[in-house]
């Protein structure tokens, strides 16, 4: 063969290896800025800790990331969903309403008419059903008295799960500490607020917020988002709603106990959060 067909294949093969090592170094560099994270830490009840951190290059971007690590061994039984097949409304009323100590927003929504668009069972009650079937539902969420699970959907463990709380959402981004095949698309690819809940050793529960929109908080993509949930501990995860719905609700933690920076109002404070349709909760 001509020597040119050599020199460019040999070029190639230079550009793969060194695009390979450059991920390669990029991920190892990141992982250890998460790993080696001075977090802030504050004790918020019995087993409930709340962790702050922000960085100033993480994937190569602003980052302000919160999330509540909490002993299911010690926290399960108060662990809970909450659920209005209609009404919207913000987080911190749900948490409110239901004397939680945590919470976070849960699954997607129909932003005009209400209730959640994936299936969801709180209490052993169908809220909603599945308004629609999606790739990007691929995930369900258990709470089973003190078993908590994160799972691949599927009808054994959704519709027909006798589990008395219920949420189906997604992407799932790990399974068995392994990242799940994230599908190339503009709403796993793009850097968005993003909320996460796994599921870590020694039966630890963890929900995670990651703020966004904002040039202190740029937002990652799911699959920086799956890194983040991998080192720091997670074992299995799922994403949940994000963009402007993503909010940490901890009671005492700020004037209006929201401790990230919800994006809907577009400023860099406390008070921007959506309405939402579903919550993960822990109760005081």
């Amino acid at each position: 063969m001509h020597r040119s067909y050599f020199f460019k294949l040999n070029y190639l093969l230079f550009l793969f290896l060194s695009c390979s090592i450059l991920h390669s170094h990029a991920q190892s560099s990141d992982s250890l800025t998460v790993v080696n994270k001075e977090w802030t830490v504050k004790k918020v009840a019995k087993g409930v800790e709340w962790k702050q951190g922000h960085f100033d290059n993480l994937f190569n971007s602003v980052q302000e990331v919160n999330w509540i690590e909490i002993d299911l061994k010690k926290q399960g039984k108060n662990l809970h969903l909450a659920a209005d097949s209609k009404i919207l409304k913000p987080t911190s009323e749900f948490a409110l309403e239901n004397n939680a100590l945590v919470a976070i927003n849960g699954g997607f929504f129909n932003m005009k008419e209400g209730g959640a668009v994936d299936y969801i069972r709180v209490d052993g009650h169908v809220i909603n059903q599945t308004a629609k079937e999606s790739d990007r539902a691929n995930a369900v969420l258990s709470i089973d008295r003190k078993r908590v699970t994160i799972q691949p959907a599927t009808r054994e463990n959704v519709e027909d799960s006798q589990s008395r709380n219920l949420m189906l959402s997604g992407p799932l981004l790990l399974q068995s500490a392994n990242r799940y095949n994230l599908g190339k698309n503009a709403f796993n690819d793009n850097r968005h607020p993003r909320t996460a809940v796994g599921i870590a050793k020694k039966n630890k529960l963890i929900l995670l917020v990651v703020d966004g929109r904002n040039a202190q908080a740029q937002g990652m993509s799911l699959h920086e988002l799956a890194s983040l949930m991998k080192w720091i501990g997670a074992q299995d995860a799922m994403n949940l709603d994000g963009g402007g719905s993503s909010t940490l609700f901890v009671k005492g933690g700020s004037s209006n106990n929201i401790v990230n920076y919800p994006s809907d109002n577009k400023k860099f404070d406390h008070e921007g959060q959506r309405n939402v349709a579903n919550i993960i909760y822990l109760k005081n």
